[in-house]
């Protein structure tokens, strides 16, 4: 007997009635209909691919699914990455890391401050993050929403003066820029090990980067993790690092995400940065992330 080939079982896959419904705003989409739980076939997939290339973020409603299903599905776009705080990774899952302020037994249960500055996942590495995935597990009653910023839209929009003083240089960026710095009630961070630390070694990426699949240009620095720009004196560094994050946040350039239960939530990191506006740290909130590495910024 014959076994069915990938390609075969994949055009056996019924498709899914869903809907792309853009937001009204600066960036992102939310897709109604399409349960992650059940296979998607390549037609369905390209059509959530290349929403996601259009919108940059996507919010999957109501979505429930296990780890593996959620890393299954991450996995269609990429290769995932580990993140360097082994702790907080998820139990028989390590691809997933607990976004949490729950504390059990004294101990942190996930990182609990997570995407308390401007960033964009990972850029502290050679390769950075593709994309991330981040899906609700258990939200506050108030507060937890999670803010994003248009990258391409701030390269755009950039003063001739500021782009012609930063589109051929570099930035370095470093996990540890920021890393101590305290900005949620409640929450702390663990003392990096070396071995962490080598994990997370500074890197260098050009302050405006091409994204490889719609050719756009974005500015990639953030607050979180950009240290400096290559070859300048440091306060020159620091003044046009603080212009080009001061402007890369204006209103017109941000979409607010405001949580729902089963929300899974899909943005591009090559094209925008985001932030956790943070909620009360009596209120419980977890979610789980995976994330998938891209290529070399150029």
């Amino acid at each position: 007997m014959s076994v069915p080939s990938a390609s075969a079982i994949a055009a056996s896959i019924a498709p899914q009635s869903f809907e792309v419904r853009p937001f009204n705003g600066a960036v992102g989409a939310e897709i109604i209909g399409l349960d992650l739980a059940l296979p998607i076939n390549d037609q369905d997939f390209a059509r959530l691919h290349r929403a996601h290339l259009e919108h940059h973020v996507v919010v999957f409603r109501d979505q429930h699914i296990t780890p593996q299903q959620q890393i299954a599905f991450s996995r269609r776009f990429g290769v995932l990455q580990i993140h360097v705080l082994k702790q907080f990774l998820l139990s028989g899952h390590p691809e997933i890391l607990i976004v949490s302020n729950i504390i059990e037994n004294g101990q942190s249960i996930g990182l609990g401050d997570a995407g308390k500055f401007w960033h964009s996942d990972l850029s502290y590495k050679e390769l950075p993050s593709l994309g991330s995935m981040l899906h609700a597990q258990e939200l506050p009653s108030e507060g937890g929403d999670t803010l994003f910023a248009d990258m391409h839209k701030a390269w755009d929009t950039l003063p001739q003066a500021l782009r012609t003083a930063v589109e051929d240089r570099s930035a370095a960026h470093s996990y540890t820029a920021r890393y101590s710095e305290t900005r949620f009630e409640g929450n702390w961070r663990p003392t990096l090990t070396p071995e962490q630390l080598a994990e997370v070694r500074e890197v260098v990426h050009p302050i405006v980067r091409t994204h490889p699949e719609n050719a756009r240009k974005a500015l990639f620095v953030s607050e979180g993790f950009t240290t400096r720009i290559v070859g300048l004196p440091e306060d020159e560094s620091r003044q046009l690092l603080a212009q080009l994050y001061a402007h890369s946040v204006q209103p017109e350039h941000i979409y607010r995400h405001a949580w729902q239960p089963g929300d899974l939530v899909f943005w591009d990191n090559r094209s925008l940065i985001h932030l956790a506006a943070g909620c009360p740290s009596h209120l419980r909130r977890k979610l789980y992330r995976t994330t998938i590495q891209g290529d070399a910024p150029y």
